[in-house]
């Protein structure tokens, strides 16, 4: 018994979350970056004196305190044995401990600081989205990749009717899917590939014969494939999630690094945090960068060729798996050459008063 096309499309929708799979196009990593927005002004602004922040910058300022101790220490040692001149620049690490842990309940200087920080990386990251995907680009490419799976998942429940039944499934089918073609051309304008896709999905309505076999089955896909490109997509939606819990991870961990930087030793653990805050930011824009350029090769390459017809799978593992790799390493090198800066500098610092 086969069931009413009305019934098969809606359980197509459900089962590719058909709905999902059309807005991911429209997310960038701005609009992630505003949706935990709330998140950072409630931890490092909002009331500290009673939240999470406020916890763990008493837990600074116990370990600042139990760190003291070391520090007088080594103070009363250098005092000894370098004749005044290395104690006495070392004594600036008490005051900067307590200036940067003051919490007056609406944040502390630290907190402040933290955001303000976050602030610069936030804004140096849009400028590389607006400057770089002037044409939407991203979007543009993302969508480029996921259309034909999305326009097979409305014609594959077609291929095992017949006849008239057939016919009527594909005039239902394109009638949604110029909906959504219309949408991609109220978006990006009037783009090659959006006309390439209208015309293989007219000639299989009006059965013009000019599809073949091939290129049919090609536009149908799987439901594994479409299944595959959706986890995909979504994975790179998580990692720019990720990202920005990380650095809220690192900028709730402030205080404690701060409290530990009394400690007589050489790497201060304040600069170990503000390398790593950096690093993320760092990995955040170097995702992006690499996501945008890489957009722009496919847009202005094969979405502007009336005669290619590429596989795309390949942008979608790379947004998925490699690009991130790619962004972490590169932070990872960029991180490591500012913990060095910072450190040389303190050094050097230190050294000259």
């Amino acid at each position: 018994m086969q069931l009413p096309i009305q019934l098969i499309f809606a359980q197509v929708g459900r089962q590719v979350g058909i709905d999902n799979v059309l807005n991911n196009g429209a997310v960038t990593s701005q609009s992630i970056a505003e949706g935990w927005n709330k998140q950072w002004l409630d931890l490092l602004q909002n009331n500290t004196s009673n939240n999470l922040y406020g916890a763990l910058t008493n837990l600074g300022i116990f370990f600042a305190v139990g760190t003291l101790l070391f520090f007088m220490i080594q103070f009363l040692k250098d005092l000894i044995s370098y004749e005044y001149s290395r104690p006495i620049s070392a004594l600036i690490w008490p005051f900067v401990v307590v200036i940067l842990l003051s919490n007056s309940g609406k944040g502390s200087i630290l907190s402040n600081l933290t955001l303000g920080l976050r602030g610069f990386l936030n804004t140096v990251n849009q400028q590389v989205l607006v400057t770089a995907d002037a044409n939407k680009m991203y979007q543009q490419a993302l969508n480029m990749s996921i259309a034909e799976e999305v326009t097979g998942s409305f014609l594959r429940p077609c291929q095992s009717l017949t006849g008239t039944q057939q016919s009527q499934c594909f005039v239902s089918a394109a009638e949604k899917i110029n909906i959504l073609l219309q949408k991609y051309r109220n978006t990006y304008g009037v783009q090659i590939w959006i006309n390439k896709l209208q015309t293989k999905v007219d000639d299989i309505r009006y059965d013009k014969g000019f599809v073949s076999e091939t290129s049919f089955n090609s536009l149908l896909g799987s439901t594994v494939q479409t299944s595959i490109k959706n986890f995909l997509v979504s994975l790179q939606y998580a990692f720019q999630n990720l990202i920005e819990a990380t650095m809220l991870l690192i900028a709730l961990l402030g205080p404690i690094a701060v409290g530990g930087s009394l400690l007589p030793v050489a790497g201060k653990p304040i600069f170990a945090w503000l390398t790593g805050f950096l690093s993320i930011g760092i990995a955040k824009i170097s995702f992006n960068i690499i996501a945008v350029l890489t957009a722009a090769v496919i847009v202005n390459g094969p979405g502007q060729n009336p005669t290619a017809d590429p596989d795309l799978m390949w942008f979608i593992i790379f947004l998925g798996i490699l690009a991130p790799i790619l962004s972490l390493l590169v932070a990872a090198a960029g991180g490591f050459a500012v913990f060095s800066g910072i450190s040389n500098t303190a050094s050097l610092v230190r050294e000259r008063i």
